[in-house]
């Protein structure tokens, strides 16, 4: 993108991006009284109303100049970086997405374009020069009144409340002053306060191998575009080496963005971040509300936000100085949004470092395949940390072959699980058990006819959460009562829950082990930052024996007397046709088995198992991930799948089953004929139908060096849909439901 911007000798006329889901720029004349350049947020007339955008270049020349409507405003906001704007077109040509539907992420919070809200402030009136000599005579100076006018010395309006706060008294006495004319009030835009983080902030004394990898990723902290991986074991100290890059990039004058997959769940690592820095860091997540989320994406813009810590779409926002970013747990699927605009924030985080020519660092226990082979073509330089800090040892992990256990009847803890668990308790340790699935039980059943329930907008089954006494739907949140009878049979209080949940998994152990005290950690019980700071501080107290959850227990938390971990149904994650699921599978029981031994004392791991000899599970127990993780490429290789090959899903939606079918039908008869090239489909996608809306897939198989873009542009974009029906591209899909 060419940074000067050329005014079009068309009497003015640039080109105005909107925030809509709209595929190019749309012309406007820019007033004399306005001077614009690239990048500029400017108010514009589309249709009846006003919307912000920005000025995108110069004229598109596709419409009459006595058709063009005028620019309203200029915003009195820096303008969107150069580097922004060459990121949101990139990201748009590479995900096949409308251009304005990637700016409108990166213009998220529509009030921080907003003129900023006026408050009431006050300063020295006319000839009253900070010098308690100047006031007016016969009014009397109290200790209090001296120290407001010696503050106001400097010219600065403050408001009230911070001016008394400085001086050491009440706000009644800085309105008093201004009574009596020696202060002015008047009206200034509400300040930002950004805390300023200090990269030279005592921090943890890094171990040889943590200092060896800092001393690689701070040496070229300056030199370009570059990716390195911590490849660490759980534990390993991995966080510690990354904030050394980050105080390198501090000490440059740059930005930095961190992004971790679950920001929610992070209070632990913020409080690290804050005793390794000095302060707080800007945070960027949902759950923030409005105000602060104007606050920090304008801190973003202006560059007062000097590191920013967020979650996925914290890439998105329009650093003004940005010079790396740090992907913590590189793998997480969380990275990957799978709507609107569907991309994945670790590829795009890449990209974005390429374009401002800036290291990226990349941090995980078990990187992706796709992470893997890069390190392997030394495209990205590879730090190892082999061993856990302080010296704690990796845990034991062993299989419990579950073909060989003997339950009884509404049991999921096997004997030799539960024997352990009774030992650790008796020694005064904490236990985790693990089991990858939300609420009490994954399916309800009728007795007399067999019926299951069902959502009634999703081909799903509901999930029953008996702690909130609900079913519910996890795919569109849809929530029931469980009803008294059968709706299919009329038959009444013959519905059976069939398979363990959390819930039921807490249940059986709060009956087995009732002195223990058992807690639950899903996504139901930690929904904010605050329930899992309050959970992890009960954890660290010692008011928890027994920990039960789902995968969110594996992000990073470190209890020190947390001595077993038991899995649950460790095969569940090999269940369907997932590519990946042999790859997930592993990084998420690694994960949740480094929570174990992570202190002075011993960590043992079991897996409950039914394929004890399965790759993954022998694997885990041999501790051998990089054979494993060579294995896996090697079948990709052969089957030309990613990394090695590229995937595209195409999908088609709508809510008639009908015009779903012929548009999908149609799809498959145009598929392109390419060498190198294989449509697979169109097939029902596994759900076929999401909040009542039917779906059809088809799959796309490709070599790795064509462009396939161009393909799939000439391709799905020509072809007719049917009312009523989308078509949705998902470049590189992670999911295949």
């Amino acid at each position: 993108m060419d940074p000067c911007l050329s005014i079009s000798s068309r009497n003015r006329v640039v080109g105005v991006l909107l925030p809509l889901p709209l595929a190019s720029p749309y012309d406007y004349i820019v007033p004399h009284e306005i001077i614009v350049e690239r990048g500029s947020f400017v108010q514009v007339p589309f249709g009846r109303r006003n919307v912000i955008g920005v000025v995108w270049g110069g004229s598109q020349g596709t419409v009459g100049l006595e058709r063009l409507r005028e620019i309203q405003n200029l915003a009195d906001l820096p303008p969107m970086p150069l580097e922004t704007l060459e990121f949101i077109e990139w990201v748009s040509k590479y995900t096949l997405s409308k251009l304005g539907s990637v700016l409108r992420m990166a213009m998220s919070v529509p009030s921080a374009l907003a003129p900023p809200k006026a408050v009431t402030a006050y300063k020295l009136s006319p000839g009253i020069q900070g010098k308690c000599e100047s006031v007016p005579q016969g009014l009397r100076l109290t200790n209090e009144r001296k120290r407001i006018i010696q503050i106001l010395g400097d010219g600065e309006p403050r408001r009230a409340s911070d001016i008394a706060n400085a001086a050491g008294t009440s706000v009644s006495v800085v309105r008093g002053l201004a009574k009596a004319g020696v202060l002015e009030v008047i009206t200034v835009a509400a300040k930002r306060n950004v805390p300023e983080p200090d990269p030279d902030q005592a921090r943890a004394i890094l171990n040889e191998a943590q200092a060896i990898a800092a001393k690689k990723i701070t040496d070229v902290m300056d030199q370009g575009y570059s990716v390195s991986l911590i490849d660490g074991v759980t534990g390993s100290g991995k966080t510690e080496v990354y904030f050394e890059a980050i105080a390198s990039a501090l000490r440059l004058g740059r930005q930095v963005a961190v992004l971790l997959p679950e920001i929610a769940l992070t209070a632990n690592w913020l409080e690290r971040f804050e005793a390794s820095f000095g302060v707080p860091p800007v945070t960027w997540h949902s759950d923030l509300p409005l105000s602060e989320r104007r606050q920090n994406w304008l801190s973003a813009l202006d560059g007062t936000a000097k590191l920013i810590v967020g979650a996925r779409s914290a890439l998105m926002l329009p650093y003004k100085n940005l010079g790396l970013i740090v992907i913590d747990e590189e793998h997480d699927l969380s990275f990957k949004q799978e709507e609107s605009v569907i991309y994945n924030a670790r590829d795009m985080a890449i990209v974005r470092g390429r374009i401002g020519e800036f290291p990226i660092v990349l941090s995980s226990a078990t990187p992706s395949l796709e992470t893997l082979d890069n390190v392997w073509r030394n495209r990205y330089r590879h730090l190892s940390l082999s061993a856990r800090y302080s010296g704690a040892n990796l845990p034991d992990i062993s299989s419990i072959d579950m073909r060989k256990e003997k339950l009884a009847r509404q049991n999921w803890l096997s004997p030799s699980l539960a024997s352990l668990v009774i030992e650790t308790l008796k020694a005064g340790e904490q236990i985790m058990l693990f089991l990858n699935r939300r609420g009490y039980a994954p399916l309800t059943l009728c007795r007399a006819c067999g019926h299951c329930l069902a959502c009634p907008q999703c081909t799903a089954w509901l999930v029953e959460h008996r702690l909130r006494d609900r079913l519910q739907c996890h795919h569109c949140g849809y929530t029931a009562h469980v009803p008294n009878k059968c709706p299919m049979c009329q038959v009444e209080d013959k519905f059976a829950a069939c398979g363990p949940g959390v819930e039921r998994l807490a249940e059986e152990a709060r009956r087995k082990f009732s002195d223990a005290r058992v807690e639950i950690m899903s996504s139901d019980s930690v929904r904010k930052a605050v329930d899992a700071q309050m959970l992890v501080r009960r954890m660290e107290s010692r008011k928890i024996d027994i920990l039960i959850g789902t995968q969110i227990m594996a992000k990073g938390f470190h209890f020190p007397m947390l001595t077993l971990v038991g899995v649950i149904d460790a095969d569940l994650g090999l269940i369907g046709g997932d590519l990946r699921a042999m790859e997930r599978t592993y990084q998420l029981l690694h994960q949740v088995a480094g929570r174990a031994g992570r202190a002075t004392r011993p960590g043992r791991v079991l897996l409950q198992t039914y394929q004890p000899e399965h790759p993954v599970m022998a694997a885990l127990i041999r501790g051998d991930r990089d054979d494993f993780m060579k294995m896996e490429a090697e079948a990709r290789r052969k089957l030309n799948m990613p990394p090695y090959g590229r995937l595209v899903g195409v999908i088609v939606s709508g809510p008639n089953q009908d015009a779903v079918e012929n548009t999908s039908n149609l799809l498959g008869k145009t598929a392109p004929r390419h060498e190198g090239l294989d449509v697979l489909g169109p097939a029902p996608a596994p759900i076929s139908v999401i909040r009542g809306r039917h779906r059809r897939r088809l799959l796309v198989r490709a070599k790795k060096d064509l462009y396939i873009q161009e393909i799939l542009r000439r391709w799905v974009f020509a072809a007719k849909t049917e009312k009523g029906t989308r078509i949705s591209i998902d470049i590189d899909p992670y999911s295949f439901n």
